[in-house]
């Protein structure tokens, strides 16, 4: 049957929530009803007025129960001791109506008392253990003694306001006097969960709806306070139905869901609170100094309640900035390990080593450092994410460090650099201990195989005369750092002169290639490629040399590697290809069939403007596509993905050729020709050269190379042709056409279009 298959749990879960509406209803109907009847002045005012009470704060309280039942650890003490509250206030309520129908009007006693005062502490307690709340004991009494500064600066306010005009003899009584507490312990308790619920996240429903209650409930006992301080009080004023009004909410607070992150588990960053949270405390404490003045009687005397009033606030603002002190104090401990250590190795940082670095070097004495970067890390982050490069990094931090000892001070200078300094008396020589790190580093077993363990290259520097500051021993152990990365990497080696003086030609090289597009200091020189059986030039070759002011004409390999480092590679390329299409449409009104071959960096053929930038030239200079070819190196083609490969597509699409440039020379893989859309192979010129020799096996190479390129319907050019010899070779293997000194030497536009007549092959 189906009912065998109900789970009682499930319907205990489906049917609270409808219980707890209809309770909700019914506890507001009571509300109402008793409002009705005070507000109509129906008898027993003041029976129902306490009865009323005495009901939704019960309903309340079975309500915090049920649902602190229902939730987690972290939620549970925040309704329990709610739940406490609300049996309290019940008690409180059932205490005052016995006592005021035993005969007592107003049953002001001290167990009435104590019931209420113990509400008040177990209602602040529930909101010190909200999850808004601070988790340590500091942050919990700082938002404590928030809360009773305003209560306190409060109580000479409620004092002018209240029983200003009212006779000594009124105010002998001490329960019209200390009745004034009341609404105080209400306003603390409104402080405390304003700051509790802060800016830091939304605000929870169930807080808004406590904080109403708050409210309503501090409203009515300053009224009430008022009122019997004036002896106009009547037990069933209107009045009597704010407190289960309070009550109600409380109640109704239970039915709002749990927060998220209820588990208390998530880290949250918290914004910083505005300024009106800051002062909230103190923001009361300039009206109770007016108030203070105000209240002093015309003998010059202060109330008693003032005066212990304000001389217990004097105390707990000193307790308070007691506190904001000491947590200043370790805020700025903490400011300064953040500032003075790396967060993820513990180490000192960058600040922290140049700190004790120049404060050795005014000290004097011997000081060397060792500048330390990770080979491949990279590779370890784009493999396994950057949370395992972050774990390696640890690891190999705590290696560096029992390898260094107290030998030194080790630093993370950031990312996957370090430092060592030495100083002092160095108890061991710069090399030793860059021996200590390369062997620290060596991969423990099984670490090889998982491939997540980086080699090392270690620069060293010793301070001396030639450094006139710490940037300077900084600059050479960088220096020599990148000299033992070239050198094979997993070495160190020491800054040398002969180190120093090519860093720094090679850093003024590279300043002087920045401007030298800008300043119009490149040239470009053609060089004819001609047909073999006719030596009638077919097509130049474009190359960039650069006009230096100061070292004369520089050929390609003395700059093009240090512009493809930088990026300016790509400002080149652009340059020479405008320029080679403009001269191609100049030459070709005396030979209408010559095109013009220009090279291009693997970086640009990465960059997605390339298509665009070649189709501008060729529009520009009125060139067909069909007249231009991009040279690429078979080390650029092998490494490219897909979307270059669809860029040389296009580039097809549009017309212009392709070339495969120095053919042999790096990986000469069959598997790459059947993917790029080539129309020609260069033959590499070391090939070449070997042909006069009588090479054998040179032969043979350019000549399977020549049959390849037949078979995949590619052109073949024999680059670095120079003899008669090397000529009669390629032309009897069969390539068709040549380039070399053989046929031309690189030239300018206007020697070019005078060696435009066919060149005499044979001689």
């Amino acid at each position: 049957m189906l009912q065998q298959d109900v789970n009682p749990a499930a319907t205990a879960r489906v049917r609270s929530p409808l219980s707890g509406r209809v309770g909700l209803v019914a506890a507001a109907f009571v509300v109402l009803g008793e409002a009705c009847w005070l507000l109509a002045g129906l008898p027993g005012a003041a029976l129902v007025s306490d009865l009323g009470a005495l009901v939704v704060a019960a309903w309340a309280a079975v309500c915090c129960i049920r649902v602190a039942r229902r939730h987690p650890l972290a939620l549970r003490w925040f309704w329990g001791l709610l739940a406490a509250t609300m049996v309290l206030a019940a008690l409180g309520r059932t205490v005052w109506t016995v006592e005021r129908l035993g005969g007592t009007t107003l049953p002001h006693t001290a167990l009435v008392g104590a019931l209420f005062t113990a509400g008040i502490i177990t209602g602040t307690a529930a909101l010190l253990c909200s999850l808004a709340a601070p988790r340590s004991l500091v942050g919990q009494a700082r938002t404590l003694l928030d809360g009773v500064i305003v209560a306190l600066a409060l109580i000479p306010i409620g004092w002018v306001v209240v029983f200003r005009d009212l006779a000594a003899a009124d105010l002998a009584d001490p329960l019209r006097t200390f009745g004034l507490l009341y609404p105080m312990f209400d306003l603390m308790q409104l402080t405390i969960l304003v700051a509790v619920a802060g800016p830091a996240r939304p605000m929870w429903p169930a807080l808004s709806l406590i904080g109403a209650s708050l409210a309503t409930r501090a409203a009515a006992d300053a009224v009430y306070v008022s009122l019997v301080a004036h002896g106009s009080y009547a037990p069933g004023h209107l009045i009597d139905v704010c407190w289960p009004l309070s009550y109600l909410l409380i109640g109704a607070a239970t039915g709002s869901r749990p927060p998220g992150g209820g588990d208390g588990e998530e880290e949250r960053e918290s914004p910083l609170p505005p300024w009106w949270r800051v002062a909230l405390p103190y923001l009361p404490v300039g009206g109770a100094i007016v108030a203070v003045v105000l209240s002093r009687r015309p003998s010059g005397q202060t109330p008693h309640l003032i005066f212990v009033g304000m001389m217990t606030l004097l105390g707990v603002l000193a307790v308070r900035q007691g506190l904001a002190a000491n947590e200043n104090l370790r805020l700025v401990a903490r400011l300064r390990r953040l500032a003075y250590s790396d967060q993820l190795t513990g180490l000192p940082n960058r600040l922290t080593f140049t700190r004790r670095l120049r404060r050795a070097l005014r000290a004097g004495g011997p000081v060397a450092v060792l500048l330390l970067d990770l080979d491949g890390f990279k590779q370890v982050n784009d493999r396994f994410g950057h949370a395992a490069g972050d774990r390696l990094l640890a690891t190999i931090a705590e290696r560096m460090g029992d390898a260094v000892r107290g030998d030194g001070m080790i630093a993370r200078l950031g990312g996957d650099e370090f430092a060592v300094l030495l100083d002092r008396d160095r108890p061991v020589s710069p090399e030793r201990l860059a021996a200590r790190l390369l062997a620290a580093l060596e991969p423990l077993p099984g670490e090889e195989d998982l491939g997540v363990h980086p080699s090392a290259s270690i620069g060293i520097a010793e301070y001396g005369p030639q450094h006139t500051s710490h940037t300077d021993l900084l600059r050479d152990a960088d220096i020599a750092m990148y000299a033992a990365k070239a050198a094979g990497k997993s070495a160190y080696r020491s800054c040398t002169a002969e180190l120093r003086e090519s860093a720094v030609t090679r850093a003024e090289l590279i300043a002087d290639l920045r401007r030298a597009v800008d300043e119009g200091q490149l040239l470009v020189e053609f060089q004819p490629i001609v047909d073999l059986a006719t030596g009638a030039v077919r097509s130049a070759e474009a190359l960039v040399r650069w006009r230096h002011p100061r070292l004369g004409v520089l050929a390609p390999a003395a700059f093009l590697p240090l512009a493809e480092e930088t990026g300016l590679i790509l400002a080149i390329d652009r340059w020479v290809i405008r320029q080679a299409c403009a001269a191609a449409a100049t030459w070709r009104t005396y030979a209408p069939e010559v095109s013009v071959a220009v090279n291009i960096a693997a970086a640009h053929l990465r960059h997605p403007d390339l298509i665009a930038t070649v189709a501008g030239a060729v529009g520009a200079a009125g060139l067909p596509p069909r007249a231009l070819t991009l040279e690429l190196t078979e080390s650029a083609l092998i490494e490219q993905s897909e979307s270059v490969l669809e860029r040389l597509a296009q580039l097809r699409e549009l017309g212009v050729r392709i070339a495969i440039d120095d053919f042999g020379t790096g990986y000469s893989s069959l598997s790459y020709l059947h993917r790029i859309p080539a129309t020609e192979l260069k033959i590499d010129r070391s090939f070449v050269a070997r042909l006069d020799a009588d090479d054998v096996r040179a032969y043979a190479t350019v000549e399977m190379v020549n049959r390849l390129a037949g078979a995949f319907d590619l052109v073949v050019v024999a680059e670095g042709v120079e003899t008669g010899a090397q000529h009669a070779a390629v032309a009897a293997i069969g390539c068709l056409h040549g380039q070399g000194w053989r046929y031309g030497r690189p030239a300018n536009l206007p020697d070019l279009l005078a060696a435009l007549t066919p060149v005499d092959v044979a001689r």
